[in-house]
């Protein structure tokens, strides 16, 4: 029996009530099945009281995080005096061999995994901005995992395709994601065999790199489309935000994904099954 398997995913969930709204939104009026979690989101609180109990079978990854806002430990070759991160992510690749600063990434993590483990159940891991997709960061991830035996880790590798529309690639963002695209592509033929040494599980393929910044339903559509496998696990992740106001902007577009019944019936059509990692 075939088993084509798509997640849709929200990161950066906790980062703000606009973001914990959208899942919440996206959840019980659409069809978001998952969420990455921010321990270190300065609404946390609110995801862990106000949402994930109104959310019985949305599927919980720890979003980890060493990009944005504050630490949860003494860590000060990745912060700046006041806590908060300060490295960008050429200086974790150039750095992600010095020993020191693993353990520090290490001890983090550890932090960030046991305050979501103590409000809810975590199904799998991610990293906020995929920092976790750097290889020794990465391994890192693999001995956490086994050690709070979560079973599935993401993986980046997102197959090549186009969005028949010239607009989506005439703009900042295009260039640019090309590039992330295929660094993580190759993170990804490394991190596999590290998934393989350490017994966990990944998703198959990935869907939100070539289009970040500029995701709507067709980035969904037109990547599934490329995939012809008839066993896979799929994860495609968008950074949806409701605001009050007027406000709109490109979260705001990714929320509308959660929404289009269009696209959910495109995604059957294809023969993919919408899940989450809680089910597989």
């Amino acid at each position: 029996m075939n088993k084509r398997l798509f997640i849709l995913n929200a990161d950066d969930f906790g980062l703000s009530e606009y973001h914990n709204k959208a899942v919440f939104e996206g959840y019980i009026n659409g069809y978001l099945t998952s969420a990455s979690l921010c321990a270190n989101g300065e609404a946390f609180y609110d995801a862990v009281n106000n949402i994930i109990p109104k959310c019985n079978n949305l599927s919980i990854a720890v979003h980890l995080n060493i990009m944005e806002g504050i630490s949860l430990t003494n860590c000060p070759l990745l912060t700046n005096k006041n806590n908060f991160f300060k490295n960008n992510y050429l200086y974790l690749i150039l750095n992600q061999n010095n020993k020191a600063l693993k353990k520090q990434i290490q001890s983090e993590f550890k932090a960030q995994i046991e305050r979501v483990l103590h409000y809810t159940n975590i199904t799998h891991l991610d990293s906020h901005v995929h920092t976790h997709a750097i290889p020794q960061i990465f391994e890192i991830c693999c001995e956490l995992a086994n050690e709070y035996k979560i079973k599935f880790i993401r993986t980046q590798f997102e197959k090549n395709y186009l969005i028949p529309d010239i607009k989506k690639h005439i703009n900042i963002f295009y260039p640019l994601n090309l590039i992330k695209l295929n660094l993580l592509r190759y993170f990804t033929t490394k991190n596999k065999e590290t998934i393989k040494k350490f017994g966990l599980k990944t998703n198959d393929f990935f869907i939100g790199i070539r289009y970040t910044g500029n995701m709507n339903s067709d980035a969904i559509k037109y990547a599934l489309m490329k995939v012809k496998d008839k066993n896979c696990i799929i994860e495609g992740i968008i950074h949806p935000c409701l605001y009050e106001g007027d406000i709109y902007n490109s979260h705001t577009q990714e929320f509308k994904i959660t929404q289009d019944i269009n696209l959910k019936e495109q995604i059957n059509k294809l023969g993919f099954k919408l899940t989450n990692f809680n089910k597989i």
